[in-house]
């Protein structure tokens, strides 16, 4: 075969036709920033593999392009940052050594943090004086949100893989309009901590924002308080849990109604049929209930007394001081996984 192609090779170089059937440097694309498998892409987002671009069809994570059906190659490709190159090459964190502002060092947890304080060598995880955790994928970021929300589209997306469709990004984000002061109180450290306490707590509240109503039927007319001045005009058992935070209670569709100018007390069934409005009855109790705890859940972590006192002012009545300590492990156990997604130390003082 060599034989009869080297003849047909040297025919089509001297005739230029070879140079037109081959791609050339100056033609392939340039490659995208490599494909890493800790990355999230959603559809469109394109990533570098072996040479090639790749387009993802679909939302994917730590599927290798070439060997899964949401990857569309997208041809050959040369130079950039391709080739199986990643952004995550920092050196790693040293003690003693002088860091100047902006200095991006990987620590021995293996997560990577910025100096935005210069520092001699202090620990990354001492203070958050002298650094901030730093989000290193080695992929593509997701463009910052316009409301400023710490917790982008492809990261909630992440952390609930298998949410009901009810539960959408942009219904929370809109929710977010009724509480300013959520996840944007303090450092950024502060606001991604609250953020991921938030998504945690409600994440175990609903199975992974699986459910809308409380599944559990038989507790329906047990909701009812009687003995309110105002009833329960919407029926005996219309007060069941509902909502990420699995709001229930007269009392407390009347409170949350009231706040939010919506007639939740006379039409509790707003909370299942409006995601806006079911992250908003979130949000509020989030904000401005102290439940069975001594302060709100916002409070608590704005002020860092840490995830635990989230988890007492949500269902410390039954789960604290060893009430229920698998209820709350899981709910710690969400809260670590949501923080190191966003790239944030989880704190102290986790349990309640």
């Amino acid at each position: 075969m060599r034989r009869i192609l080297a003849p047909l090779t040297a025919l089509l170089l001297a005739t230029g036709v070879l140079a037109v059937l081959l791609p050339s440097a100056a033609n392939a694309a340039t490659c995208a920033t490599a494909w890493s498998a800790s990355a999230v892409y959603t559809g469109g987002a394109v990533a570098s593999h072996n040479g090639h671009n790749w387009s993802a069809k679909w939302w994917t994570q730590n599927e290798t392009p070439g060997g899964a059906d949401v990857w569309a190659d997208q041809g050959t490709c040369t130079g950039g940052s391709g080739g199986g190159g990643t952004a995550c090459s920092y050196p790693n964190w040293v003690a003693g050594q002088w860091y100047a502002v902006g200095s991006i060092v990987r620590y021995t947890d293996g997560n990577h943090y910025i100096a935005v304080h210069e520092n001699p060598g202090y620990d990354p995880v001492i203070s958050n004086w002298f650094w901030d955790p730093y989000t290193c994928t080695g992929g593509p970021t997701d463009p910052p949100d316009p409301s400023g929300f710490v917790v982008s589209q492809a990261q909630f997306n992440q952390m609930f893989p298998s949410r009901n469709s009810f539960y959408t990004y942009s219904g929370l984000v809109s929710a977010m309009g009724a509480f300013p002061a959520f996840a944007k109180t303090g450092s950024d450290t502060i606001k991604k901590q609250e953020a991921a306490a938030f998504l945690a707590n409600v994440g175990h509240e609903t199975g992974g924002l699986v459910h809308i109503v409380e599944q559990n039927t038989a507790n329906y007319p047990h909701y009812c308080d009687a003995g309110q001045p105002y009833g329960c005009p919407a029926g005996q058992a219309a007060y069941y849990g509902r909502g990420p935070i699995q709001l229930s209670w007269n009392f407390n569709y009347k409170a949350a109604g009231d706040a939010l100018g919506l007639p939740l007390l006379t039409n509790p069934w707003l909370v299942q049929q409006d995601a806006a409005v079911a992250w908003k009855t979130g949000l509020w109790y989030w904000m401005t209930q102290n439940g069975p705890g001594t302060m709100t859940a916002h409070n608590a972590m704005v002020n860092s007394r840490g995830f635990g006192e989230t988890i007492r002012s949500i269902n410390g009545s039954l789960e604290c001081n060893g009430g229920n300590p698998g209820q709350v492990q899981s709910r710690v156990n969400a809260y670590q996984s949501f923080t190191q997604i966003l790239g944030v130390t989880p704190g102290g003082n986790l349990t309640c």
